[in-house]
């Protein structure tokens, strides 16, 4: 592993195991992330996003389960370690998750100041509690005052706030923020993602940020991925995925995403629905719903490389381009 690369994730798989069988929510994915550099993994709801945030915390309850790969988090694969090991040395001190919801986890019944303090005694602190809350608290630009407050005091930016102030209070060097301005208001998102776009510049925190809104993402991710019925179909730099996106599923995504000048009335879709993961299909889990789609897409795509990341799409297929011709 480069030393520069702070988390490499290679063909990761995570299953829901059922009665039906199991549910191929994470289904092979690879990506690297270098130190301090933030992604952005955007999909439809259902297509496993969520499944890949729980799998690297390694938080996945039953009947959820990794079943392969590994996740290389500086240099060690986290995968490996006893549950106990993960939990004490790595969970929350080098990696922490804002969890989607997160801010209705907060228990009703004690102070907030109580609570950062519980995760502290939790985890074997040894510092000033009072000064860690507080400087974690200035960290998310909370007033001190919000510490001897109760959650139903609070607005829900400002718990989101407290949860994003829990997260980092053992300073991990991996923070994954799932869905984090779900159920806020456009202003109070503009400023949840403004806060961890600070994070990420000032303390040099790597961000992996899990949604579904491609324009909200675009605020905060350097690298985007696009993740499509378990699988990341297309990952590269922030500016190559715009511009120039290269899977049929991305460009069906930007292209829906509306526009205010735009001449059109009707904003485009993409037809259909995606596969059921208890079954998918062999070959492009896209092809149902592709217009581009060929004989070829029946077998499973590999990764063709393009010039920040790689795209699972036969067009890009260098040799089919050679045939054709």
């Amino acid at each position: 592993m480069p030393q520069d690369d702070k988390l490499a994730v290679s063909s990761l798989v995570a299953y829901y195991i059922t009665e039906r069988g199991p549910v191929r929510a994470v289904d092979g994915v690879n990506f690297v992330l270098k130190k301090n550099e933030s992604l952005g993994i955007v999909g439809e709801s259902a297509c496993g996003k969520s499944t890949l945030g729980s799998a690297l915390m390694r938080s996945m309850q039953a009947p959820g389960k990794i079943v392969g790969g590994s996740v290389m988090l500086l240099g060690e694969d986290v995968i490996k370690l006893a549950d106990k090991e993960f939990g004490s040395r790595v969970r929350w001190k080098k990696i922490a998750m804002v969890f989607q919801g997160a801010m209705n986890a907060l228990d009703p019944v004690y102070t907030v100041s109580s609570q950062l303090k519980e995760v502290l005694k939790e985890h074997g602190y040894q510092g000033d509690f009072d000064n860690k809350v507080a400087e974690s608290m200035s960290q998310v630009e909370l007033d001190q005052s919000v510490g001897a407050r109760y959650p139903h005091e609070l607005s829900g930016g400002m718990k989101q706030r407290v949860v994003i102030a829990m997260a980092l209070l053992l300073e991990p060097e991996l923070l994954i923020a799932d869905e984090p301005t779900t159920a806020l208001d456009v202003l109070v998102q503009a400023q949840i993602i403004a806060l961890l776009k600070k994070l990420h510049e000032e303390k040099n925190l790597t961000v992996i940020l899990i949604t579904h809104d491609l324009a909200l993402v675009s605020q905060i991710a350097q690298k985007i991925a696009i993740m499509y019925a378990g699988q990341l179909v297309e990952i590269g730099s922030a500016e190559e995925v715009y511009n120039a996106p290269k899977h049929p599923y991305t460009q069906a995504l930007i292209a829906a995403v509306p526009r205010l000048r735009s001449p059109e009335k009707s904003i485009p879709f993409i037809p259909g629905s995606p596969p059921s993961l208890l079954d998918p299909p062999k070959g492009c889990r896209f092809y149902a719903r592709c217009p581009h789609a060929m004989e070829v897409c029946k077998s499973d795509p590999p990764e063709f490389p393009t010039k920040t990341g790689y795209v699972r799409c036969f067009l890009y297929d260098p040799t089919l381009k050679k045939t054709a011709s």
